[in-house]
């Protein structure tokens, strides 16, 4: 990456930072880093067979973060002119002296970057800043076609695609200067479908960390087949009795209640404030050794992949769970601090405006040995879903409850009706524990995923198909 382009980008020089770092660490805190943004972010909407609007912005400034033991100021100027960001760095330094009684000790430890080898998990053929946003027109238009050609019953196609650039560097007072530019793509459609005064829709999504090179005709086909199938089983699902039963997840878009309901009780802030249910458990069995978790930062061209974390980390894959055991935390650099470890590149933000905190990437299960086929047939009673939506999780007990948008039931080991109008309600270490069966069908879901936890960020998910022995199902 080259590093003077990005010093260029914000007008500023290496004396220049050492000097914020130094600033910022004025009334003694341990560690402080800086983190410069400009993105430029574009959209266009597709609505009744026309392009109706678009939208462009930019986003540029300069976080500034100082630690002082367990104490956290923060600080952020939209100006990178150096009076401006001096007293962003003035103001951090004196939020760190002032926000709490300190406890515990500095302890915060380099990177340990190898310069030699740069990650890139993103590279960019053609970037999005050498088109114009006429040019993607026909693109939304094409995907509309191909949607009321696949199904007549459709009455309403709303297509938006939106593309953006990041441009990131941070900064440290070890020193080290770490660059990155984050492409973004992502298109959304929602379809409307009418069947005898009955309406009903679907939504297909893709992103990717790729320039206009994702924009393909097979990417196009892709969606519009994903919009239309299944509206067979939507106009004719019914709502099932509800009770106590055996859950059989599909491959894929079930990896939302895998990140919901799991992923964020292995965040590492939750753990060290004793808010997860598995504070303390690391090292111990926790589920079936066929169950693998991983949260990872390196799949090519993934919604969540990330070179660098947002203070400057190396991505990397993280087993949160391996063979049953729970193997780590998703850590930053704070909490690694906390417990004498290395952070993981899970520090995370939604811009320049926030502090980092341990956030996921892509979360996924590794394939087991079963097919899907076997997992359905030994059900005698229960329901198969593969669309969530809606989900509400508490941390701290890792209570869940997720909106069905599709499935069906099985019976005596087959597919029987669809469903819909259900819901999954159950404990996230218990329905952890309760997993009986891995498929060997893992799939990584390519949706617009975004993760709030005081913040919005890109993720991904997926898994393989999965049996849960039992989960409570709201129906009739």
């Amino acid at each position: 990456m080259n590093k003077t382009y990005f010093l260029d980008r914000f007008r500023v020089t290496v004396p220049q930072l050492e000097k914020l770092a130094g600033t910022a660490l004025k009334y003694g805190g341990d560690y402080s880093d800086l983190y410069f943004e400009h993105t430029v972010c574009h959209d266009l909407l597709l609505r009744d067979n026309e392009v109706t609007s678009g939208g462009f912005h930019i986003d540029y400034g300069v976080g500034i973060r100082v630690l002082k033991g367990d104490r956290t100021g923060y600080a952020y100027s939209e100006s990178t002119e150096m009076q401006d960001m001096l007293g962003a760095a003035a103001a951090a330094a004196q939020i760190a002296r002032s926000s709490g009684p300190e406890t515990g000790d500095g302890g915060i430890l380099p990177s340990r970057l190898d310069n030699g080898i740069l990650p890139d998990f993103y590279p960019v053929i053609k970037s999005w800043g050498e088109a114009q946003g006429p040019e993607f027109i026909p693109i939304l238009k094409k995907l509309e076609k191909l949607i009321y050609r696949k199904e007549k019953r459709t009455v309403k196609v709303i297509a938006r695609l939106s593309w953006s650039e990041s441009e990131i560097m941070m900064f440290n007072s070890f020193g080290e200067l770490v660059c990155d530019s984050r492409p973004m793509g992502s298109i959304v459609v929602s379809v409307i479908f009418s069947e005898n005064g009955k309406n009903e829709n679907k939504t297909s999504s893709r992103s990717f960390r790729m320039g206009t090179e994702m924009l393909t005709d097979a990417l196009l086909e892709e969606m519009a087949e994903e919009a239309v199938s299944g509206i067979d089983a939507r106009f004719s699902a019914i709502r099932p009795k509800g009770g106590k039963m055996p859950v059989v997840m599909g491959a894929g878009a079930s990896g939302i209640l895998l990140h919901e309901a799991m992923g964020h009780s292995f965040e590492a802030d939750f753990n060290r404030k004793g808010q997860s249910v598995f504070a303390g458990m690391t090292g111990k069995r926790i589920c079936d050794p066929s169950v693998s978790i991983i949260d990872d930062g390196t799949l090519m061209y993934n919604r969540g992949a990330c070179n660098y974390d947002d203070e400057g980390v190396p991505g990397q894959k993280t087993w949160m769970v391996r063979n049953g055991i729970l193997n780590s935390y998703l850590h930053d650099r704070i909490s690694a601090r906390r417990y004498g470890t290395e952070p993981t590149g899970n520090g995370r933000r939604e811009s320049f405006r926030y502090p980092p905190i341990p956030r996921m990437r892509a979360t996924y299960m590794e394939n087991g040995s079963a097919t899907k086929e076997d997992l359905i047939s030994s059900v005698g009673k229960g329901i198969y879903v593969d669309e969530f939506s809606n989900g509400q999780v508490k941390i701290g007990e890792g209570d869940f409850t997720f909106y069905v948008k599709s499935g069906f039931l099985i019976e005596n080991g087959r597919l029987t009706a669809p469903v819909k109008d259900i819901n999954i309600i159950g404990n996230g270490p218990k329905a952890l524990a309760d997993i009986t069966g891995v498929g060997n069908d893992l799939t990584i879901d390519n949706g617009t995923w975004t993760c709030g936890k005081d913040q919005s960020i890109p993720v991904s998910c997926g898994i393989p198909t999965v049996l849960v022995r039992e989960l409570t199902v709201g129906g009739e």
